[in-house]
């Protein structure tokens, strides 16, 4: 094969193109993967941990670390962050989440927490209100949000 005046082998050629399709499958796993915790950039909140995290998400603790409300905003129950966040976060699945939540929520013990619509919907929920916190794909993520737990 002739390209700019030279001759490339075939063995160039599967290296260049394996090359290729790894840099391209490194770059969509790191785009799109896994769920962060997110706050608006006004907040003044810097970081969570996994444990405080979970916690506000089950209702045990209903504000920052330092202070201030924290109310949680959850992905659509269809979402599969919805999943991935609820076991990796609170070792619960989301069915279990909910379950627990429909508990609380019989007992009059607490209200689970509201939904967004999607990852968009929710970012812009939160950019607009500081007590907010969310989840969304870390390739979501942009100057109107601040990532306080990448949930791994």
């Amino acid at each position: 094969m002739l390209i700019k005046g030279g001759i490339v082998s075939k063995t160039q050629l599967i290296f260049a193109r394996s090359v290729f399709c790894v840099a391209s499958l490194m770059t969509a796993y790191w785009s799109h993967a896994g769920a962060v915790v997110v706050v608006s950039a006004k907040s003044p909140v810097s970081a969570l941990t996994k444990e405080q995290s979970s916690e506000i998400f089950m209702g045990k603790a209903t504000s920052f670390p330092g202070g201030g409300a924290a109310t949680p905003l959850d992905q659509p129950e269809s979402s599969p962050l919805r999943d991935e966040f609820y076991t990796k976060v609170t070792g619960k699945s989301a069915s279990q989440a909910k379950s627990y939540w429909s508990k609380l929520s019989f007992t009059g013990k607490g209200t689970p927490p509201k939904e967004g619509h999607n990852s968009a919907d929710i970012k812009k929920q939160i950019a607009d209100n500081p007590n907010l916190v969310g989840y969304i794909e870390n390739s979501a993520v942009d100057g109107s949000v601040k990532v306080l737990f990448a949930v791994q």
